[in-house]
């Protein structure tokens, strides 16, 4: 049970400070104890106390996220429908409408459409919230055992009534109800482990201690018998922390830390049973607290929406007050006449100019409230759900091979999917896939690359195209050179990952199990490695009975020997069986395991220790069992001393001196009811990373296998030693600043206390131990480490992942004096983590390095394409990753990120000063090389980029790292970051940090102003997905906590393709030509209106009738509009799929722009004037009443409005065509219904037999016919002439569609190989690279770049340079001939490229025109120079596609000459030009 805080304080101090503590804690003791009024000896009189004074604070477990009940649901739906200002409104509108000198229809009737709007709206909301119902009921009536203090036992009860204080036993695959303290478990050493899938997707094991003090007991826990008090922090949703204290009875006090801690959701595994105590329950818990639901934003479009909301409430302000203006004229010109329709007071006066024109503009608001779209937000709600769901069925965007598919969490932003133009993406699991395999290594500095394993690889790849048909690739990398003549096919290690098939075939056999596909375990080992392993293995087994048999190896084997039981130990893999899924093999030792406490040692001779022989565990598991750390700290915690702490241990010594190693001769013990018949059973291991797991697989391939994992020991078999077992002392996990994790453990030959580190190599090369060049020694050292730092840069060069594995000997003196401080560290409550962390600052000291490894994080299938596409959209990419620069650089260069033939800028810089120089310095090389980019952008300010690739199609690419970022994003320089940024083709951020991440994303963002997208699949890509505009997360090997912070998740990359360009396009397109057509409808319907104020003295008045006005916007013309906006397509999937720079129109906002909005505004009051004045004209000087009249003038509206939206459609169905037909049916049924029956219902007015007697009339059909017609005819003329004399690129899409329909149907053949159409080639093909380093600061860092491929005329083979180092421009003060300003002939010239050629040098201007908008497809390469002048029509037809210049002409040029012979394929448009129909 909880108790209030303020009953809690035993502790002295000031009572200040104690509330001060108190409010920062919760008190949780059992809900087991005797009630308040039971007898208690005297000396628990203060947990009685405690109990009274917590009884009325109970927490229950019952989940409740519905927001309503029966009573309180219709207040707080209105309460929340009304936060809406357009609710507000109309209902203000409404209620004025009761006001009877300004009322305009029936107040009943006026209320009927704000009523309906709201009841939609409130049956939407019941209906999500009774599935949240549901829900909640389901869970909340699942069962578990609670202990119950009058049956003494534990029983089954619901989920919903556990209470904080409850105890709860669980049983192995059972789902934890609640966050449980870990009391007691069924594992001998107190461990349990759960997996966390259901909180966030990773489904490797977690392994959980029972708290301290509890792990010893020697019978079964007794929850009767719990009488110690916790002090745990306030509920919060921090997954990664937890502390507290328990409180014995005593006074005594333990920690508590999250391995204590079960938390809600997960799942217990590898243990049969755990009891625990409750602390939080229900919403309390950290997976309710984390749960936020769905997210929602306002989309750019809606926000543009509500602009011009307010535009249309300023419009109808100005219409109604021309009107009361107006009639306040009329009434004053004829008030001596007396007009006979002008009806008096009550008294028979009439009103004042002043009062009549006051009236007559409340009047006038509530009969054009039409305006204003009732129905706007309700149907783009509608809309949006629907859209969100024809998106979650697309067969397309669904994976196969890890049956998952896209998940939009946000349904209010689909149309900003259409309008993205920056994309921030991680590297490692989101253009990677993040399944890590091992590639090569190198021990004592002689690298081993692994030809074999490379081959195995490639396999895959081979396997994969042979199995189904792969789309075809484009360009390829060279082959890079390794150490000693090896060559290794780095091209091929970044393509997929392996077949589909087999990936299918092995699902079954690894979906409970991560990281262990066939292609990361089955390592194909090196053999002059795998040879001296073996030499390691024999010499250690005949030299196994010596005092020191490691001796007897060289240092190289020696390293050898560590170096792989480094990589099989130095993890956290969990080792499970795979014919019992997620049961835990427990391999048990007869050892005389050391002990690390004398009070240890005796309690393991105490006669309680020793009953437990009769028990079902078994005297094996005793004698075998050593006391945990936690029986260490407990007793040093309670001594406060450490004088026994080398008599301590000494004792171990002799013990695993002489048995602490086994091999297959002497025999060893194992739970046979795990191991069964086999004598060697298949392992499964549980890795929490997939680096992890590929380090403990590779050792695995050299005989060097984990056999088992206790919470002290790791058991290793390797070859021709049989099984050692390491006493396992300490482990140090790994985090993000050390960016390392080590264990301590005791050497069972050596019997020497051994620190085996693995890390990253930036980290760990500065922690060896310094080494003198006056020994031989200390030479060789340094030569190991020369070596293995050049073997690292190769690595990194062919984008491995590298690691550091090194090792450190400790003396008993050294551990003792490390021990005594890393105690106190571990038992500190406050500032815990700290205190750990200088703990292992100051153990991984003096580090003897014994080698690297080289890890292989494969491309994903189709990223290169993809990111190809992306661009051609007119996408900015990049990426940030927090990997080195040159693994980063390789990884950019595979996935087509980087091109070889393009500049690239790299930026290191050590200090702020000199970040500062290098940008100016690449900002005056930038802008030599693009003249018209001045620096006098940087003091203007930043305007929205529309879209970013038309300046930065042929710039070149940045690169900066980590520290230099640091500095580029402070105040006073990250507006000259972000300047230079603007003109590079892409960005690539390495060693960046979540928090830069997101910091880039948040700038580009308010800077810019542009619309931007940020894709992960890990924790630390959460903070840059919730920044961004859209968030992407990628439901990989990292866990959820991406996705569950994101808007969308995909299952791969190559998902985000079909999601941007083309439902991202559908999206935008549709609610775009939505918005403009509510708009365009109701303006129209009140200029109806408007006009015939001319005609009745402004007063008012309306020649519709008021069932007309009230419904004609919600019933007859609201349904097709919602169909077209669901289901319409401007244009085909596949046409967007082989031109995605169709996408742009999204990015420009060419659907839905002010001048659109103000042209359609215009558009509709031309139209009502036409729809207005032709039946005026043909009912002109007749007898036909003001309804008759009216009447026709309604039917055209609905007419005009339909055939308006035909015209707008592009995509019809049976669906569209439907509904047309039901609105027309619906709106004269309404019509001859009400005419038929409701003569009186409103009187003076009498609508009787109105629409019998008009169908009677030709002249009806006459003008309903022509006026529609003729309101449309300036529109249609308009979009046939634009269509063709000026068509857009979205109409000839569509036109290409509909002439070639079969040529798009296998969007996925288009080829992304080699330049990307629509931008602008460097040349010549070897890659420059501008290295803005060293020639500022000597602490500035230099690096020239270089491609592979080396034309046959080269710059070397001209001798002309092949970088250029900005350092020695800015020194020199002026630039070289070819980089300066060139006389462009274009609008827009870009960089000027240097070719260097045996006869000398000369100067070729690169493509400086502006690409067109399609080019690949609307593209005339036959055009010259004078034939393109000699059709009006083709002019027309491409105008708008081509940009013809001068310099325009050379885009398809190689060496001054046009391309001759055959045209290439894409000229489908090239007679379209001259054609009208159907380009609209």
């Amino acid at each position: 049970m909880e108790r209030e805080p303020a009953a809690a304080a035993e502790e002295p101090g000031p009572p200040g400070r104690r509330r001060r503590r108190e409010g920062r804690t919760r008190t949780v003791c059992s809900n087991l104890q005797p009630p308040p009024g039971a007898e208690e000896p005297a000396g628990k009189g203060a947990p009685r106390r405690r109990l009274r004074g917590g009884a009325q604070h109970l927490a229950d477990n019952r989940l409740k996220t519905t927001k309503y009940t029966p009573l309180s649901f219709l207040p707080k739906n209105l309460f929340e429908q009304f936060h809406r200002l357009a609710n507000v409104y109309f209902v203000f509108i409404a209620l004025l409408n009761f006001v009877p000198a300004v009322n305009a229809f029936q107040p009943g009737l006026a209320l009927a459409p704000v009523l309906f709007i709201l009841a939609v709206t409130a049956f939407k909301d019941l209906w999500e919230d009774y599935s949240r119902h549901r829900s909640d009921h389901e869970i909340n009536h699942l069962g578990c055992l609670v202990f119950s203090r009058e049956e003494k036992q534990y029983v089954n009860r619901f989920w919903k009534e556990i209470r904080v204080g409850d105890f709860v036993r669980l049983r192995c695959n059972e789902t934890i109800p609640a966050d449980i303290l870990l009391l007691s478990s069924s594992d001998p050493d107190g461990l349990c482990h759960i997996e966390t899938a259901n909180l966030d997707g990773e489904t490797n094991l977690k392994r959980r201690q029972v708290v301290r003090g509890f792990s010893e007991l020697v019978s079964e826990f007794n929850p009767l018998t719990f009488t110690s008090i916790i002090e745990c922090e306030k509920p919060n949703n921090d997954l990664s922390r937890f502390r507290g204290c328990i409180i014995h009875d005593n006074g005594k006090k333990a920690g508590l830390y999250k391995e204590n801690l079960l938390l809600r959701g997960c799942t217990l595994r590898n243990t049969e049973a755990v009891v625990g105590i409750v602390i939080y329950a229900g919403h309390e818990t950290k997976a309710l607290l984390n749960n936020s639901g769905p997210r929602y934003k306002r989309s750019q479009l809606e926000r543009q929406m509500n602009c011009d909301v307010l535009w249309c409430v300023l419009l109808l302000i100005c219409m109604s007050l021309f009107s009361a203006i107006g009639h306040g004229l009329w009434v004053q010109r004829y008030q001596e006449k007396k007009s006979l329709f002008d009806v008096p007071e009550s008294d028979g006066t009439s009103l004042s100019p002043v009062p009549a024109a006051v009236y007559s503009f409340l009047t006038m608001i509530i009969v054009l409230q039409v305006l204003i779209p009732i129905s706007l937000y309700v149907s783009i709600e509608i809309v949006k759900v629907c859209q969100v769901y024809f998106i979650n069925q697309d067969i397309e965007l669904y994976d196969e091979e890890t049956d998952s598919q896209l998940q939009c969490r946000a349904l209010n932003i689909t149309e900003d999917l259409g309008q993205i133009q920056y994309i921030f993406s991680d590297k490692t699991g989101t253009l990677t896939e993040n399944k890590m395999v091992f590639r090569r290594c190198t021990v004592s500095g002689i690298e081993y690359s692994h030809d074999a394993n490379a081959q195995r690889l490639a396999r895959y790849q081979e396997a994969d195209s042979e199995e189904e048909e792969v789309v075809p690739r484009g360009g390829s990398l060279p082959l890079r050179g390794g150490a000693g003549g090896h060559q290794t096919q780095s091209s091929r290690a970044h393509r997929r990952t392996g077949s589909r098939a087999e990936a299918r075939r092995v699902s079954m056999l690894t979906e409970l199990t991560a990281f262990s596909s066939p292609m990361e375990k089955d390592v194909t080992p090196d053999p002059k490695l795998l040879e001296k392993v073996h030499e390691c293995g024999r010499c250690l087994a005949s030299a196994r009975h010596q005092e020191h048999p490691l001796d007897h190896l060289s240092p190289e084997l020696s390293d050898v020997f560590d170096f792989f039981i480094a990589l099989t130990i130095c993890n956290t893999v969990v080792v499970t069986s795979p014919d019992q899924p997620r049961q835990k093999v427990r391999v048990r030792f007869e050892l005389k395991s050391p002990v690390k406490t004398i009070e240890d040692f005796l309690r393991k001779f105490t006669p309680s220790r020793l009953t437990l022989g009769g028990s079902s565990v078994g005297s094996a598991s005793v004698a075998a069992k050593s006391a945990p750390k936690a029986g260490l700290l407990s007793t040093l915690a309670n001594d406060g001393t450490l004088l026994r702490l080398e008599e301590r241990l000494g004792v171990g010594a002799p013990h695993l001196a002489s048995n602490g190693y086994s091999s297959a001769a002497d025999g060893w013990t194992a739970d046979h009811s795990t191991t069964g018949s086999e004598p060697r059973p298949e392992l499964r291991y549980e890795a929490e990373s997939p680096d992890e797991a590929a380090l403990v697989h590779a050792a695995r391939a050299y005989s060097c296998a984990l056999v088992g994992r206790l919470h002290d020991q790791v058991s290793v078999e390797l070859p021709h030693l049989g099984r050692l077992t390491f006493e396992l002392l300490h482990t140090l996990g790994f985090d993000s600043i050390r960016k390392r994790m080590s264990v301590v453990i005791r050497h069972p030959l050596t019997d020497e206390i051994n620190v085996y580190t693995k890390g990253a190599d930036s980290v760990v090369m500065d922690l060896l131990l310094p080494c003198s060049t006056d020994d031989a020694r200390g030479r060789h050292q340094m030569k190991i480490r020369s070596e293995t730092q050049n073997y690292l840069n190769l690595y990194a060069v062919e984008g491995l992942r590298t690691l550091c594995i090194a090792k450190r000997v400790l003396s008993k003196e050294e551990y003792a004096c490390w021990l005594q401080s890393h105690l106190e560290a571990e038992s500190a409550l406050d500032n815990r983590e700290e205190l750990l962390f200088q703990s292992a600052i100051r153990l991984e000291t003096n580090l003897h390095l014994l080698g690297a490894t080289g890890i292989e994080d494969r491309l994903q299938d189709g990223v290169p394409e993809t990111i190809a596409k992306l661009r051609q959209a007119g996408l900015q990419i990049w990426v940030l990753t927090g990997d080195k620069q040159e693994t980063a650089i390789n990884i950019a260069h595979a996935c087509k990120l980087l091109d070889h033939d393009e500049e690239v800028i790299t930026l290191n810089a050590e200090s702020q000063e000199a970040c500062e120089a290098l940008l100016d310095q690449c900002l005056r090389y930038v802008q030599s090389c693009s003249p018209q980019r001045t620096a006098g952008s940087l003091s203007v300010g930043f305007a929205p980029l529309c879209p970013p690739s038309e300046a930065t199609a042929s710039g070149p690419s940045l690169v900066i790292d980590g520290r230099s970022l640091a500095y580029a994003l402070q105040k006073n320089l990250e507006d000259k970051f972000l300047f230079l940024a603007k003109q590079c083709r892409s960005v690539l951020c390495c060693r960046s940090t979540p928090l830069q991440k997101s910091m880039v994303v948040k700038l580009v963002r308010s800077k810019l102003k542009a619309m931007t997208l940020a894709i992960g699949d890990g924790a630390n890509d959460v903070s840059m997905i919730q920044v961004a505009d859209v968030g992407v997360g990628i439901s990989g090997q990292e866990g959820m906590q991406a996705v569950m912070a994101s808007d969308f998740a995909v299952p791969k990359f190559r998902y985000l393709e079909r999601l941007l360009i083309v439902h991202g396009h559908w999206c935008y397109s549709r609610l775009a030509n939505m918005v403009l057509y509510f708009f365009y409808k109701n303006t129209m319907f009140v200029g109806l209106l408007f006009w015939f104020q001319f005609y009745c003295g402004f007063s008012a008045s309306a020649m519709i009738d008021q069932w007309y006005l009230i419904f004609f916007n919600l019933l007859f013309s609201s349904l097709p509009q919602l169909v077209t906006g669901v289901l319409d397509k401007d244009v085909p999937a596949d046409v967007l799929l082989a031109e995605p720079q169709l996408y742009r129109s999204g990015q420009n906002m060419e659907e839905y722009r002010p001048r659109t909005f103000w042209l359609n505004m215009a558009d509709a009051a031309f139209q009502s004037l036409v729809c207005f004045f032709i039946p005026y004209l043909a009912y002109y000087d007749s007898d036909t009443d003001i309804f008759t009249w009216g009447t026709p003038i309604t039917a055209i509206a609905l007419f005009t409005f339909l055939l308006h939206l035909g015209i707008e459609t592009k995509t019809w169905t049976w669906l569209n065509w439907t509904a047309c037909g039901f609105s027309v049916v619906l709106f004269f049924t309404v019509a001859l219904i009400y005419n038929a029956s409701c003569a009186t219902c409103y009187p003076p007015s009498n609508p009787y037999w109105t629409m019998q007697a008009l169908m009677g009339d030709p002249v009806f059909y006459c003008i309903c016919l022509l006026a529609p017609v003729a309101a449309l005819l300036p529109r249609l003329f308009f979009k046939a002439l634009q269509g063709t004399l000026f068509p857009t690129p979205l109409q000839l899409g569509r036109q290409l569609a509909k002439q070639s329909p079969g040529k798009f149907r296998a969007p996925g053949e288009t080829s992304a190989q080699g330049h990307i159409p629509g931008e602008a080639r460097t040349e010549p093909p070897g890659q420059r690279s501008i290295s803005a380093a060293r020639s500022v600061s000597q602490d500035c860092s230099s690096r020239v770049s270089r491609g592979a491929r080396q034309p046959a005329c080269s710059p070397e083979a001209g001798g002309e340079p092949s970088a250029v180092d900005v350092g020695v421009l800015r020194r020199e003060g002026t630039l070289p001939d070819g980089l300066g300003s060139q006389p462009s002939r274009s609008s827009s010239p870009g960089p000027v490229a240097v070719e260097g050629c045996p006869g000398g040098s000369r100067m070729k201007p690169v493509s400086s025109s502006r690409p067109a908008p399609l080019p690949s497809v609307f593209s005339v390469p036959g055009l010259s120079s004078l034939n393109w002048m000699s059709s009006l029509s083709l002019v027309g037809g491409l105008g708008s596609v081509l940009q013809f210049s001068r310099s325009g002409l050379h885009m398809d040029k190689r060496d001054g000459d046009f391309l001759p012979g055959s045209a290439p394929p894409d000229r489908d448009l090239c007679g379209l030009s001259g054609q009208t129909t159907d380009c609209f």
